[in-house]
């Protein structure tokens, strides 16, 4: 399974989350350890490193936000390190994957852009060669000529595209979950969906955890700004209004993280967090 984090608040050098603390997501890459999605033991272990590339999505005084995507394994990019080190940012996303079948290849690395835009996932839509046809169908024919990789994660992104991302995100995200399902179950699948996702435009950002059945992906945040000024044991330059959205939590301490529960909507606006009941459209 993919991690991935998002950040928002005052700017602040993406390296203080990403490579400073204790279980950053660096450290992510290599030893991921929340990987309750309902899987066995053994199929658990699989998932256990993501070194099938890496992203970063970053908003400034551009029109659109800057995008870093590569295939190599976080821990040994050097270029992400350098570029984490030198950009500040006052929202980011970024990703670390474990590719679910499709390749490993630079267009199939997160965060996707459309726009002022970016998407991220964490999961998968079972058997996605089976119900992929109808996926692509349902795209919009001016968006899917936008589209540049394989994963079933791009479409995902498309599809809320078509369904209104930009005019009432909450409900295009609940649009696309529902229309995943339907094909899925159709193609003969129970439980056809599972993910966490991050979309944002570069003021609000909006984050899902939903799984058909109980095979929901984690998801995090942090309850106080001191939570995360003390991961690694330090006291870190994390500015006071600073909100982190994350597959798994950046250090071990429990009392530093609020988990999201399933078939929730998560949205951050104004710096503030709010959360919602989600329910798939069909």
């Amino acid at each position: 399974m993919c991690r991935w984090l998002a950040y928002t608040g005052s700017p602040i050098y993406m390296d203080s989350l990403l490579l400073k603390p204790e279980h950053s997501l660096i450290d992510q890459s290599r030893r991921s350890q929340r990987l309750h999605t309902g899987m066995d033991d053994q199929s658990q272990a699989a998932f256990f490193m993501n070194g099938d590339g890496v992203g970063l999505g970053w908003y400034n005084d551009q029109d659109e936000p800057g995008v870093y995507r590569d295939i190599q394994p976080a821990w040994n990019d050097h270029n992400l390190r350098s570029l984490a080190q030198h950009t500040q940012s006052s929202l980011f996303l970024a990703h670390v994957r474990a590719s679910s079948g499709t390749a490993i290849q630079r267009t199939n690395c997160h965060p996707f852009r459309f726009e002022k835009w970016l998407f991220q996932h964490n999961g998968s839509i079972t058997n996605f060669a089976a119900v992929k046809r109808d996926i692509d169908l349902a795209v919009d024919a001016d968006l899917y000529a936008r589209m540049e990789g394989s994963t079933d994660s791009e479409r995902m992104f498309y599809l809320a595209l078509t369904f209104g991302l930009v005019r009432d995100p909450p409900r295009a995200l609940a649009r696309m979950a529902g229309f995943v399902e339907t094909v899925g179950r159709g193609a003969g699948s129970d439980s056809p969906l599972r993910m966490t996702v991050a979309v944002s435009d570069g003021q609000r950002i909006f984050a899902v955890r939903y799984g058909s059945g109980d095979r929901a992906p984690t998801l995090f945040h942090n309850r106080s700004t001191t939570a995360l000024k003390e991961v690694g044991g330090q006291r870190a330059e994390i500015p006071d209004d600073a909100i982190v959205v994350l597959s798994e939590p950046l250090d071990h301490i429990s009392d530093h993280w609020e988990e999201i529960p399933p078939s929730t909507l998560l949205v951050i606006d104004d710096q503030k967090v709010t959360t919602h009941p989600f329910e798939p459209i069909a």
